[in-house]
């Protein structure tokens, strides 16, 4: 849990219990699968915010299926946290500017 919301897993892209129903092909081949989900949802107001979205970046970079990742938090309008290497603010650049991955 993070900031009191529920951190939606990350190889599926839902929080709760819907999350084992809503499984996409790509997700089965993240990076991250079995990365902790905290790492990808750093705290904006923490000092290691920063650090910690670098970190989650690197995972993403490594990733096989990183384009598919941003794709979809894209589509879905993802709020919180690093998708596909990118976080919920160079997301929304993206979104503003009327991009797709």
């Amino acid at each position: 849990m993070t900031n009191g919301v529920a951190a939606p897993d990350i190889a599926t892209g839902v929080s709760g219990s819907d999350a084992s129903d809503h499984r996409e092909d790509w997700r089965d081949h993240a990076a991250c699968r079995y990365a902790e989900s905290e790492l990808f949802f750093p705290i904006p107001s923490s000092d290691k915010a920063g650090a910690q979205a670098a970190l989650a970046k690197a995972v993403c970079k490594a990733c096989p299926v990183r384009r598919e990742c941003l794709q979809f938090a894209l589509a879905t309008r993802q709020s919180h946290g690093v998708w596909g290497g990118m976080t919920e603010r160079e997301r929304h650049v993206v979104h503003a500017r009327g991009r797709t991955a």
